[in-house]
This record gives structure tokens, C-alpha cells and sequence, in this order.
């Protein structure tokens, strides 16, 4: 199976939880997942944490991608992380994107982020994490 057969079945659900209104480097997040041939959903803006968690449930997918720059990551992550693993997507991918200070990385990934990216990352980069370490479900 070539890396794009490969790709095509990862589903990643970008999403803009809280009233952070800037959303410009999801939307580029998005379209380099998209075309790096992933399947990408994009919440669009201020989504609740319900609406997130709902909607990752839906759609059944492996990675869930949090942009927050408003500085409610703190409270936000944790409640969608908790919330779809309650609602059954359990080996799902979380990765946070934004302005997050370095001492909040530990806490996230304590509630289960596994990789936080900040201002400066490449898509590239992004790409890359994802791919090798979105859940499989063949």
C-alpha cells in the first residue's frame, strides 16, 4: 500500500473550541493535512466543547486537532478529551496547536494530548506526527 493509500484513511477532525475567533492557521493546518491526503473536517469557528466531542464521535475519527489561541487550553483539552473518550472513541490522536506556554505541556499531556505543536511548527512536521502516529483501525 502506497503512503497515499495509506493517508486516505486517516481522519483528522480539525477543530476551534472556545470563543477565539482567529482562525487562519487551522484553516492552513486543514488544507496541508488535506492535501497531504488525509481526510480532514474542519469544525469551523467557536465550537463548544460538546460540539467537538460530538462531532469526533460522528465522524469516527483517528485524530482530533485542537487550535486554541484565547489561553483556555487549560480547561478546554481536558473536557473534549474526556468527553470522547466517554463517548466511545477511545484510541483516538490528540494534538493541540497555539499559543500554549511550555509549562502547560505537561498538564496537557497528562490529560492526554500527545503532541502540542506552537507558533513555528512546519506542516510539515504536523504531517509527519500525525502519520506515523494516528491510531490504525483496519
Amino acid at each position: 500500500m502506497s503512503a497515499a493509500q495509506k493517508n486516505s484513511k486517516i481522519r483528522v477532525l480539525v477543530a476551534k473550541p472556545g470563543l477565539d475567533g482567529h482562525d487562519r492557521g487551522a484553516k492552513v493546518i486543514a488544507r496541508a493535512l488535506r492535501d497531504a491526503g488525509f481526510e480532514v473536517i474542519y469544525t469551523g469557528l467557536h465550537q463548544t466543547t460538546e460540539m467537538v466531542v460530538s462531532a469526533a464521535i460522528e465522524e469516527d475519527v483517528h485524530v482530533i486537532g485542537l487550535s486554541i489561541l484565547s489561553g483556555a487550553h487549560n480547561a478546554l483539552v481536558p473536557e473534549i478529551i474526556e468527553g470522547v473518550k466517554k463517548g466511545g472513541l477511545t484510541d483516538a490522536l490528540f494534538v493541540v496547536g497555539g499559543i500554549i506556554p511550555d509549562e502547560d505541556f505537561d498538564g496537557l499531556k497528562k490529560a492526554g494530548v500527545h503532541m502540542v505543536f506552537t507558533p513555528g511548527a512546519s506542516l510539515a512536521e504536523v504531517v509527519d506526527y500525525i502519520h506515523k502516529n494516528a491510531p490504525s483501525r483496519d
